[in-house]
């Protein structure tokens, strides 16, 4: 059983290592946001709650998010253990998390923090451009198109997401390190953090956290 948490900055990369291992192990995802999603169209009590959180872009509040992770936890079905995303973001839910594990008699095997410095972000995200047309991704630094500023593709104007915009993405990383700090302390407390250098290819990450968590549960 593989019961794992990953972490990472806005641009880590956390996305690519997430969906990787989840097909490498055969895990069971486990997304609150996807949860939600599916309630909201439902139109369930709990979809009707979050969304009046979720369209105002705040966080879902601690006992909601509580409440739907302890549902899945008691009627899902993990035959070779789980992979958790988006929760918990909060050392209250993390605290509220461990109960809910030992209740059900699990734990978590490892938290993966993918670590990339702000620095390092800021140029990845900044320098992105896309095509509003074909979808088409570069970067003005590491893929740049052929011609600047033109899809190689398909010939339109390169943008700039909104989201992408220095500001944007250095306030994304100061609301991420201020909320998720305390939650990194609290694992590392508790021995559970490994701390895995994103600053390489997607492979070499990969296959640095495999190798860490076959030590690990070598161990066991």
């Amino acid at each position: 059983m593989l019961n794992l948490l990953i972490m990472g900055k806005p641009g880590a990369g956390k996305g690519t290592q997430s969906e990787r291992l989840l097909r490498h192990y055969q895990l069971t995802h486990i997304s609150t946001g996807n949860i939600y999603r599916e309630e909201m169209l439902k139109g369930s009590p709990i979809g009707i709650e979050a969304a009046k959180y979720i369209s105002q872009g705040e966080l879902v509040p601690d006992d909601l998010t509580n409440n739907i992770v302890r549902d899945v936890l008691a009627n899902g079905n993990f035959p070779n253990g789980f992979m958790l995303d988006g929760y918990p973001r909060t050392k209250a839910q993390a605290v509220a998390l461990d109960q809910m594990l030992e209740e059900f008699g699990m734990s978590l095997t490892a938290v993966i923090n993918v670590l990339v410095d702000d620095s390092i972000l800021l140029e990845r995200m900044a320098g992105r451009r896309v095509c509003p047309s074909c979808n088409a991704t570069y970067h003005i630094k590491n893929h740049p198109p052929k011609i600047e500023c033109t899809c190689d593709a398909c010939g339109t104007k390169l943008i700039q997401r909104a989201d992408d915009l220095e500001e944007s993405v250095l306030n994304r990383l100061r609301i991420y390190n201020e909320k998720t700090k305390p939650l990194l302390d609290y694992y590392k407390r508790r021995h559970q953090l490994m701390v895995i250098d994103g600053v390489r290819s997607s492979d070499d990450v990969f296959n640095d956290i495999v190798e860490k968590l076959g030590e690990k549960n070598g161990h066991h």
